[in-house]
């Protein structure tokens, strides 16, 4: 299962936040442990950079990209 989460400074350590929805959904448990699978997230910066030979609308791509970010903030916090 893929999951977005933020990296958060913790101490001198970096972590992530599992969703609760997620913990029971897979029924673990505090001190369990798992398999956690890294792939940075691209910015749109580097996702324009991308595109130029596309021909699409770079305003509606970026306006659905921010809809998509919003939706992943609000479910993350």
């Amino acid at each position: 299962m893929a999951i977005q989460a933020r990296l958060r400074k913790w101490g001198n350590s970096f972590g992530i936040v599992v969703p609760i929805d997620i913990v029971e959904k897979e029924k673990m448990k505090e001190g369990e442990e798992v398999i956690v699978e890294i792939e940075k997230k691209n910015s749109i910066k580097e996702l324009f950079g991308t595109l130029k030979n596309w021909k699409i609308d770079a305003q509606r791509v970026k306006d659905e990209i921010r809809k998509e970010e919003s939706k992943d903030d609000k479910l993350l916090s």
